[in-house]
């Protein structure tokens, strides 16, 4: 079997092997044989993560990294010498070093790969600098930076593809063929959530055992040094995208649907308080700090086409993962936990559910039949290799990514709008239309006809 990076080198090769972008412009020049030259901004964990991707492929060149941890900095470089690929520059300087990095002519594409208040304003920022720009979740942290990065989009004509990389899972792109060829009828509701137990990735202080430690902040590593102090500071979903943005691809948010309004509700929070205390004592500092997020975020959104999406956002206390995706229509049902299915007159047993593996299989997303194999190491079960990839090919025409600014506004834009539900009691919150009034007419997500 040919290795991962020979297939890459192969399709990448081949303008119309694979694109995933929503439509393909014709009659421009193709340079998908020019090497894309791509500068990373955050070269962290995720940010590690893409650049390991990037390495394996023929078609791009690591021209500049920005980091202001100079230990991640030299990771990367040792990453790059591996793969002997030419030295990048290095921006280490300071915070605001990354623009240096958007000032150079060979850096075509830029990810971002941040803390998430930087998110925007490097996005921003990289757009004005007409890079082609690829933003990790959750792209926007307020409303004002939602209205931006589709400002700047518009403004400037460059292109920015938010980073979801759950919407290429392998069961989640099989739930979507099962959509657009009607298996479940027409949609009627659905649930999905970023319902993950996060209290050991925030508490290490890297000296007690892994998961143990209840520092945040100056003394925290990695996501811990930044991440905790929404949780402190903010009662509202601050993660949505991982759940929203599969479900709206599935009934075709921004391209003939909208999201129209969302009311919200949080519970009490306590599963922080509570961790520090059993792990670092009832009279440690941290002990005494009140955290203002709720445990669990439960927002109920309504689409213009009468659809209804719960999310929920549940990180602070003891449970297994599960993204809680559920897609309800007028014909059937699919549940990812218990991986369970019913399909009205092709049910095993009227009114029991069946086990969702045959039809995850019978359905597989042609994707995944050709390239599944590929894909496998590249990080998330394999869901990394498309989305960088959606990245590069859209990138490397200059055309609009599958997954865009307006799309990055809507999602991120539950953050915001739950925040200000919960003060209100849940009252319900309108959704701001970013493609105004552009949804009526732009053209529905089509992978299946698209990608060939």
């Amino acid at each position: 079997m040919e290795s991962r990076r020979d297939f890459v080198k192969k399709t990448a090769l081949a303008a119309t092997a694979i694109s995933l972008a929503p439509q393909i412009t014709l009659g421009m020049e193709d340079t998908s044989t020019d090497k894309l030259k791509v500068g990373l901004i955050g070269v962290g964990l995720r940010g590690t993560n893409h650049l390991n991707n990037l390495l394996l492929r023929e078609d791009i060149e690591i021209t500049a990294i920005c980091d202001i941890d100079d230990r991640r900095n030299e990771i990367a470089l040792e990453l790059i010498k591996e793969a002997k690929q030419p030295k990048p520059k290095v921006f280490n300087k300071h915070e605001y070093d990354y623009r240096n990095l958007l000032e150079l002519e060979n850096v075509d594409a830029v990810i971002i790969s941040t803390p998430w208040l930087w998110h925007t304003r490097m996005a921003k920022d990289s757009m004005l600098a007409g890079k082609y720009t690829g933003l990790e979740v959750s792209a926007a942290n307020t409303m004002e930076e939602c209205w931006d990065l589709v400002n700047t989009h518009e403004e400037t004509g460059s292109h920015l593809m938010i980073l979801e990389n759950v919407c290429f899972r392998r069961d989640i792109m099989a739930v979507l063929n099962m959509v657009k060829q009607n298996v479940f009828g027409e949609l009627i509701h659905f649930r999905c959530g970023y319902q993950h137990d996060l209290r050991f990735v925030k508490f290490n202080d890297g000296k007690t055992p892994y998961g143990l430690g209840v520092e945040f902040g100056e003394k925290g590593i990695s996501e811990s040094a930044w991440r905790t102090q929404h949780s402190l500071l903010r009662n509202a979903d601050v993660y949505p995208t991982h759940g929203v943005g599969p479900i709206a691809v599935m009934c075709d948010i921004n391209r003939g649907n909208r999201f129209v309004s969302m009311t919200s509700m949080a519970s009490k929070g306590i599963g922080l308080h509570n961790y520090i205390v059993k792990h670092g004592g009832k009279d440690h500092p941290n002990a005494k700090l009140k955290f203002k997020q709720g445990d669990v975020i439960t927002s109920m959104i309504e689409t213009s086409h009468g659809e209804t999406i719960i999310v929920t956002h549940d990180c602070n206390s003891p449970r297994p993962y599960s993204l809680g995706f559920r897609v309800q229509g007028s014909e059937g049902i699919w549940e990812v936990d218990g991986n369970r299915i019913y399909i009205e007159g092709k049910a095993k047993n009227s009114h029991r559910w069946d086990e969702a593996t045959e039809w995850i299989q019978r359905y597989d997303h042609p994707l995944w039949q050709k390239f599944g194999d590929f894909a496998a190491g590249s990080g998330h079960g394999g869901m990394d290799f498309f989305v960088l990839h959606a990245f590069v090919e859209s990138a490397k025409k200059n055309i609009a990514p599958p997954l865009d600014a307006y799309d990055a506004a809507a999602w991120s834009a539950i953050t915001p709008l739950s925040e200000v539900s919960i003060a209100n009691n849940g009252e319900p919150q309108d959704f701001p239309d970013f493609t105004r009034g552009n949804w009526v007419k732009r053209a529905p997500y089509n992978w299946m006809s698209d990608v060939y």
